[in-house]
């Protein structure tokens, strides 16, 4: 294991000790300090890359996800030309729904358009949780304070599910982004 990651590795285990979650998999979601594009490392509760994600120059943001191998998986687009922002969710090139961001004037919110999951957030746009219609839990999300870039750990029940909530993290940053949060 890398000897800089083991902070990281340690932050996840102490955080999911915190938040009291029953997970299957855990993703940290870091931005990379030096980037022209949006470019990103995630990383699995072992300390290895789970996830690669590229930022592609276009109108909005696109950032396309590449596996441990390199293969590409999926892809976040936004949507350009809307009010609040928008973005299409793809999975090797199929379309498999949508987030946007809602109009509210206190607590930041979003719908999703994909498998009849909910996103609810906090007043601060730090935390998210996601779940399927029955009300369980998808996936949950916090963003990490006092870091140099944006960070965030994901917390996924089932690792089947862990590319789509990656996309939704993704998608929630990339708004925030384009409004200045």
């Amino acid at each position: 294991m890398n000897v800089l990651f083991l902070p990281f590795v340690s932050m996840l285990r102490i955080l999911s000790k915190e938040r009291n979650v029953t997970c299957v998999m855990q993703l940290l979601f870091k931005q990379r300090f030096f980037s022209w594009f949006d470019s990103y490392d995630i990383f699995d509760e072992t300390g290895a890359v789970a996830f690669t994600v590229k930022g592609k120059l276009s109108w909005g943001h696109c950032l396309e996800i590449y596996d441990r191998t390199g293969f590409h998986v999926g892809t976040v687009k936004e949507e350009v030309l809307t009010f609040l922002p928008r973005f299409a969710l793809y999975q090797q090139g199929q379309y498999l729904g949508q987030i946007k961001k809602e109009f509210t004037f206190f607590r930041p919110s979003y719908t999703l358009d994909c498998n009849g999951w909910q996103v609810n957030g906090d007043l601060f746009a730090w935390d998210y949780t996601v779940t399927d219609p029955a009300g369980n839990l998808i996936m949950q999300a916090s963003k990490q304070l006092f870091q140099w870039t944006d960070t965030y750990v994901i917390d996924v029940v089932n690792p089947a599910d862990a590319l789509l909530s990656l996309m939704i993290v993704l998608a929630i940053d990339a708004a925030n982004c384009s409004q200045g949060n």
